[in-house]
């Protein structure tokens, strides 16, 4: 009886240890103080109403946003081909390359950022937004990879050969069975694969130019420099796409379930 009761206790008290950061820090994005402090002398929306009237902020907001666009695009396409390709039974290998496919999950981000630095600056992409865009899509195919190989792996295969066997080319049933049913896993994946664009800042670091500050790394660059409760609006924001991502993800992944039954 004794267990019963702290079971539900323990878990309510691992919640509040991992949220407790942000309950600290969301109140300050709506204080009128100058600095990061409680208590809140009075509410106010000015620290919002900056992120998007001062240039360097809005300039961010709107670097993040084409990065992170570009990231999307790149990714879905390549975790989506990758997916399809481990898909296949006659790979060899197979188990190897999937690690590989996932390694970028996790080897340290200080490692990536040195080395992608290394690759670019061969090519001549450091200080570029498509060189932000390659290095943003490293660490964003793993995440597309895992949700499209999900999906693909709940379609019964028996559909697709019945479709062949209709005399619809591998290109047709593709597009016309393939993809659709594991559209669900594709769209979950270019959501992850969006917020962890928005939330990388070691990558940027190293690849990035002046013209590239995106919102992490001027979150970031405000720390070190001028801290000010901008940065909690800032987080406001991260916080809020966060959330919103992660439910259309869980939307997508109930579809998924809904299709493949």
């Amino acid at each position: 009886m004794t267990l019963r009761i702290l079971k539900p206790l323990f878990a309510v008290a691992a919640i509040l240890f991992l949220v407790a950061p942000l309950l600290a820090i969301l109140p300050l994005a709506f204080t009128s103080s100058v600095i990061l402090t409680y208590p809140i002398p009075s509410w106010s929306m000015r620290w919002l109403e900056e992120l998007f009237t001062a240039d360097s902020w809005r300039r961010a907001i709107i670097n993040s946003l084409i990065i992170a666009s570009g990231t999307t695009l790149l990714a879905v396409i390549l975790g989506t081909l990758a997916a399809l390709g481990l898909r296949n039974r006659r790979l060899f290998f197979k188990g190897t390359i999937r690690t590989l496919f996932l390694l970028p999950m996790v080897v340290p981000a200080v490692v990536l950022g040195v080395g992608m630095q290394v690759l670019l600056a061969r090519f001549g992409l450091t200080n570029s937004y498509i060189g932000v865009i390659i290095a943003h899509t490293v660490v964003a195919v793993p995440f597309v990879v895992v949700s499209v190989s999900g999906a693909l792996a709940g379609i019964d295969e028996r559909v697709e050969l019945a479709a062949e066997s209709l005399g619809a080319s591998p290109t047709t049933v593709f597009r016309r069975v393939t993809l659709p049913l594991a559209m669900p896993g594709v769209l979950s994946g270019a959501v992850l694969a969006f917020a962890t664009s928005l939330d990388e800042v070691v990558l940027t670091l190293f690849v990035a130019g002046p013209n590239q500050r995106t919102l992490a790394r001027e979150m970031f660059s405000s720390i070190r420099e001028n801290i000010s409760p901008a940065i909690a609006a800032a987080a406001f924001l991260f916080i809020t796409a966060t959330l919103l991502a992660g439910a259309l993800a869980m939307t997508f992944r109930h579809m998924r379930k809904a299709t493949t039954g």
